[in-house]
């Protein structure tokens, strides 16, 4: 798609990046909505907590898996169209969950539901890259991460508070209905952009497509998409991976209701909002360096009080500053990430998100299996204290490319 004007974006394209914001809500809505009912799901099935966190890292394998495959398809047939058609097959994969009877079949539903939900965030922002200006980039990008972030709160509500009060089903029939608004509304507005766009160039004059296997041999062979691949992979597996236990701690540990456990746990996305609403002037102020230096250091010691708090209300400050912190570190991935290869970018997005939910797959299984070896205090504790060394690091790796740069450009 033609970029617009420089530091312009039209109305209509700001209608369509809400519609990505919505789309990226539902794929995190979706990632997040079994993590407050693990142990009903444990129950109702009578599984082991280890057994049923299968729900959530079997939708993350698939998550990252089906990147290999979205991120090809959006740059070959327009990223917006694979969005809305993955959005309309989530809704089909939510009500397959609905309808499960046992926890295989929820775990077929949950891979059906991770094929739909995974084109939504990668394309989503490679679609932002291609669209806007440079100028506004990162800031059009932190709308979308506002939908993804309250995805994060909405997923882990609807989870704990549905789960309680009317049962885990309704917690999928929840994510049909928002996939199938998502979808339906996206399907309007990209025949809006059909109608819209200029005529379609001669075969001769177009630029020819390229295959996959070119472009990411290029992007992987990078000795920067190297760092921020392998740096997804360790925050997924620390971050998001034993975030996934936060809401079964509180309750087991606290004896909280799995609806408190799971509103403690969402204000995570809540400081996520927050930190997308006061981002634009952390970013001048503190740069890239400092952003997931702080944001690291702060997750930190927010995990440290949530693993060892004997009483609730420090869970809900920890929950939210590590939030803050974990948005801080997770958006500068992000902008980092959209530039890895700007001439793929659908398919440089989407091998960040692949590593980053296969990261986080190994999590949830390290995670669930090491709570009853050490415990879930333990374990959250030494997921903090990752993301705040991989915040060092990432800190130390981005300072050093940017003293490589002004050498380049003092030798010229």
């Amino acid at each position: 798609m033609t970029r617009a004007a420089p530091d312009t974006i039209s109305p209509a394209t700001q209608r369509s990046i809400l519609l990505l914001s919505l789309g990226t809500f539902a794929s995190m809505a979706a990632q997040r909505i079994c993590d407050a009912m693990l142990p009903e799901l444990s129950r109702v099935f009578d599984v082991g907590l280890a057994q049923a966190a299968q729900v959530v890292s079997i939708f993350a394998i698939t998550y990252g898996i089906s990147q290999l495959f979205y991120g090809p398809l959006g740059d070959r047939l327009g990223k917006f169209r694979v969005i809305t058609y993955a959005a309309l097959f989530g809704c089909v994969a939510s009500l397959v969950a609905v309808f499960s009877h046992s926890l295989d079949m929820l775990l077929f539903a949950r891979v059906l539901m991770a094929l739909g939900a995974a084109a939504l965030i990668p394309l989503a922002m490679a679609w932002v890259g291609d669209t806007v200006p440079a100028s506004q980039l990162q800031e059009m990008l932190t709308r979308t991460g506002l939908g993804s972030t309250m995805g994060i709160v909405g997923g882990q509500l609807a989870g704990g508070l549905l789960t309680d009060m009317l049962g885990w089903r309704w917690a999928f029939a929840f994510m049909t209905v928002l996939f199938g608004v998502v979808g339906g509304l996206m399907w309007a507005d990209l025949r809006r952009q059909r109608r819209a766009a200029p005529p379609a160039m001669p075969a001769s004059t177009a630029t020819p497509r390229q295959g996959f296997v070119r472009p990411a041999l290029h992007i992987i062979t990078g000795e920067w998409s190297r760092v921020i691949l392998l740096l997804a992979t360790v925050e997924g597996a620390v971050g998001f991976g034993v975030l996934a236990i936060w809401a079964s701690h509180l309750h087991h540990t606290l004896g909280l209701s799995l609806s408190l456990s799971g509103a403690i746990v969402a204000f995570f996305g809540l400081g996520g909002m927050a930190y997308m609403a006061v981002g634009r002037a952390l970013i001048r102020r503190l740069g890239q360096h400092g952003l997931v230096l702080w944001g690291g250091a702060l997750v930190g010691v927010c995990a440290l009080v949530l693993a060892y708090t004997t009483h609730w209300t420090p869970a809900i400050p920890a929950s939210l500053l590590a939030g803050f912190g974990f948005f801080m570190f997770h958006n500068t991935m992000q902008a980092n990430a959209t530039q890895m290869a700007p001439h793929a970018r659908g398919t440089a997005v989407s091998l960040f998100s692949s590593f980053l939910f296969l990261g986080q797959s190994i999590g949830v299984v390290a995670a669930a299996a090491l709570v009853g070896r050490i415990g879930s205090s333990a374990v959250i504790a030494l997921g903090g204290g990752a993301m705040a060394v991989l915040g060092l690091y990432f800190a130390w790796a981005l300072k050093q490319r940017a003293a490589r740069a002004t050498r380049g450009v003092h030798a010229l």
